[in-house]
């Protein structure tokens, strides 16, 4: 049924691809948004924010959790494992960490805290540059090495 519905699910080792865009799309616009909340002094802007923060950590878990229970099952050389994988795995796990600290955050002080908001605010960025550099290592692993198919043989070893 569902490969009728997305013809490419047949081609996935695993559902983890299904998962991943949504947190880092709604992550990045709720920084974004805050941002801009705190610039303009928006309280829309903030609440639209504070639904993307909520969604985004959501998503996030969703992320994870699926992610855990694809990664041994990925099909990389061990190198890449060792460089990629692990580090990918750890990054986006903080990633969540820090993405469910703001979100509970902004929940008690909804929707956008008042008290210590520089502190908020690093803590959006800080949760973007981590997410960043982590998808980029997720990235790095289906495209570069692919890690998400059989396009090309496998194991690829890792190189620089």
């Amino acid at each position: 049924m569902i490969e009728r519905l997305l013809p490419g699910v047949e081609h996935l080792q695993n559902p983890h691809p299904l998962f991943v865009h949504y947190p880092l799309a709604f992550l990045l616009g709720a920084a974004l948004a805050y941002l801009a909340a705190w610039i303009w002094r928006s309280d829309r802007l903030a609440g639209i924010a504070w639904a993307f923060l909520l969604a985004g950590t959501a998503a996030g878990a969703a992320a994870i959790g699926t992610g855990l229970y694809a990664q041994k099952g990925v099909m990389v050389d061990r190198s890449v494992r060792t460089a990629l994988l692990e580090r990918h795995e750890t990054l986006m796990i903080a990633t969540g960490c820090l993405a469910v600290a703001l979100s509970v955050w902004a929940i008690v002080a909804r929707p956008f805290p008042r008290r210590l908001r520089v502190v908020f605010v690093i803590g959006l960025l800080a949760m973007v540059g981590v997410m960043m550099k982590g998808a980029d290592d997720g990235g790095r692993m289906v495209y570069d090495y692919n890690a998400g198919g059989s396009a090309c043989g496998q194991p690829i070893e890792f190189t620089k």
